[in-house]
């Protein structure tokens, strides 16, 4: 019988395969499909040719560098170990998937327009589903990457039992180390010396702020309600975390982007912001990559198209990347200086 680790690895793998290969088969038959509708005839050649093309790339690309890299990543542990800050199962994806789709999910609305001879003559809205799986499968394949150094059975650790215990070894060896210092060093300790007024005026670091109270539930339903676990929380911040690009994808579906030129710049800096999926959540410029690849950019997007077309996006969005940018510079960059320095200390 086949063990629980060989099957978490054969599930993970048939998934992240699927996510890897059905965006591309599923836009390029809508290419096709937009095509043969352009040429108006009952021949379905060039349709078959289109669709024959795309399975040909998938099968291609995974036999010739996806099936690789996965074999060298899973047999080559130095390997996998060495890499550092960033995934390349991430980068394949983002590289070989989803810039394939959106190249065709743009190629698939110009055909429309020729289709109909004009713009005004398109459809309302373009139909979700391109969209919504592309990012759905980039999204599963971030999580499962995430989920593998966690089991699947079993209940995790809680925060709180770390805590504790990370809490008690510290105590224990405080007091130990006391006491070993107590038997080397016999004499009484001295009195600390008494700062002089030159020292309270020098520069200290912030001090500590103590966090909010977390309540106690002495109820057991609400304390089963109040369970943690790290595992169901990488679903729920892997879905909030792209909801931003979702929402920007989603507006070049809009009749008055897609009808114009803004559908281009909708869909390139949509793609810049996904990079950053490419970088581990452990490495130390996600936070700042995440300004200068989303934020920062869809604040000049956002601004753009809400005086071009009016509110086609929302408000709360144009608000939220720049509250965000904002707050990022000044705590990270601009309480540096004296200025804007809360815990500076009077001289007078």
């Amino acid at each position: 019988m086949a063990s629980g680790r060989l099957i978490k690895l054969l599930v993970f793998e048939l998934l992240e395969f699927a996510a890897f290969c059905i965006p591309t088969l599923v836009i390029v038959e809508q290419f096709a499909t937009a095509y043969q509708s352009l040429r108006n005839t009952r021949e379905k050649t060039h349709y078959w040719l289109i669709v024959s093309c795309s399975i040909a790339y998938v099968a291609s690309v995974s036999l010739l560098i996806w099936v690789p890299i996965k074999v060298l990543l899973y047999k080559k542990h130095h390997l996998s170990k060495k890499i550092k800050g960033w995934r390349p199962v991430m980068m394949m994806c983002v590289v070989l998937t989803t810039l394939p789709s959106f190249s065709f999910s743009i190629a698939v609305t110009e055909i429309q327009k020729n289709i109909n001879g004009s713009a005004n003559n398109l459809p309302d809205t373009l139909p979700d589903l391109p969209v919504s799986l592309v990012l759905t499968s980039l999204i599963v394949v971030d999580i499962i990457e995430k989920l593998r150094i966690y089991p699947l059975r079993g209940r995790q650790k809680s925060n709180e039992d770390t805590h504790i215990h990370a809490t008690t070894l510290q105590h224990i060896k405080t007091v130990t180390d006391q006491e070993r210092q107590n038997e080397g060093n016999p004499a009484p300790p001295q009195p600390a010396p008494r700062t002089t007024a030159s020292a309270a005026t020098t520069w200290s670091p912030a001090p500590a702020q103590a966090g909010p109270h977390v309540p106690e539930f002495q109820s057991k339903v609400l304390r089963a309600m109040s369970q943690r676990d790290t595992r169901a929380e990488v679903f729920l911040w892997s879905f909030l975390l792209w909801s931003d690009t979702i929402e920007m994808v989603r507006v070049a579906g809009h009749q008055a982007v897609y009808k114009s030129a803004w559908v281009y710049p909708v869909y390139l800096f949509s793609f810049i912001s996904l990079l950053r999926i490419i970088f581990s959540p452990q490495n130390p410029l996600l936070n700042s990559l995440g300004i200068l690849l989303q934020d920062l950019p869809f604040i000049f997007v956002r601004l753009s198209l809400i005086i071009d077309l009016g509110t086609i996006t929302p408000v709360l969005g144009l608000c939220k990347n720049v509250l965000v940018t904002l707050s990022y510079v000044y705590f990270n960059y601009l309480t540096r200086y004296k200025i804007f320095s809360s815990f500076e200390l009077s001289s007078f």
